[in-house]
């Protein structure tokens, strides 16, 4: 029996969708919400409550085009999560087909939604649902940092990220092959890196000590070289930074 969650910032096709979804005796309960930013928060909850809390859920049917962040955007951040729920894209336009099985979508459905191409949907989630392998468990290692991307957990080493950027309740680590989404607060990694070298240089961003190439006072302001990248250092970190990089090149 699939927990399911529809999307669409349109009442009458929510309701629509809703009323289909409950009529199928594979869905154990359905629920609506009618943007992306809402789904996003009910999909924490549901994280958080884990695979068999009251507040699971198995599968998002989701619309594509919506009012502030859309259906593929979305998608993509759950991309990031650890065990995200399967996605069903039921849209009115044919063409982000391919960007929606790129993201590993479930199944693309067409708006006029027919009930028995919505049954079809709802079969491959659940058949998805009951054949995918447990997650094994593993300790963390303090060394690395999991990612996830386009259903592939990738594990990335502390020593390479440069930097880390805030992005609401994620964070975005970037290295020098590239950068990755997690659902981790930047306070929370500056917490647990502080004493990998890693200090705040401004609310939104982390540097790591061993990559600072410069520090670059102008006309007032201060910033860092990091790698390629110049980022703005608050004043009330200015301080603490240089007498951080000074005791790192003396030591």
């Amino acid at each position: 029996m699939l927990r399911a969650l529809a999307v669409d910032d349109e009442k009458p096709s929510l309701e629509e969708l809703l009323y289909l979804l409950n009529a199928d005796p594979r869905v154990a309960s359905a629920e609506g919400a009618s943007d992306a930013t809402e789904a996003l928060r009910r999909i924490n909850r549901a994280i958080e409550s884990g695979p068999d809390g009251p507040e699971a859920i198995d599968v998002v049917f989701l619309d594509i085009h919506m009012a502030g962040l859309d259906g593929l955007d979305l998608a993509r951040l759950l991309t990031g999560f650890a065990r995200p729920p399967l996605v069903v894209f039921v849209t009115a336009h044919e063409g982000f087909a391919v960007q929606a099985f790129d993201l590993k979508a479930v199944d693309y459905v067409l708006k006029p939604v027919r009930r028995e191409r919505l049954a079809e949907a709802i079969r491959r989630a659940a058949q998805l649902r009951d054949t995918a392998p447990p997650i094994p468990v593993h300790e963390p290692d303090p060394d690395q940092i999991p990612v996830e991307l386009g259903g592939v957990t990738r594990f990335v080493a502390v020593d390479d990220i440069t930097h880390v950027e805030a992005q609401g309740d994620y964070a975005r680590l970037h290295t020098p092959q590239g950068s990755h989404l997690v659902r981790i607060p930047l306070s929370t990694l500056e917490e647990r890196w502080r004493a990998r070298g890693f200090v705040r240089i401004h609310r939104r961003h982390l540097v790591a000590l061993r990559h600072v190439g410069e520090l670059r006072l102008d006309a007032g302001t201060v910033s860092v070289l990091v790698g390629s990248v110049e980022l703005q250092v608050s004043r009330r970190h200015a301080r603490e930074l240089r007498d951080l990089l000074m005791r790192r090149t003396t030591s």
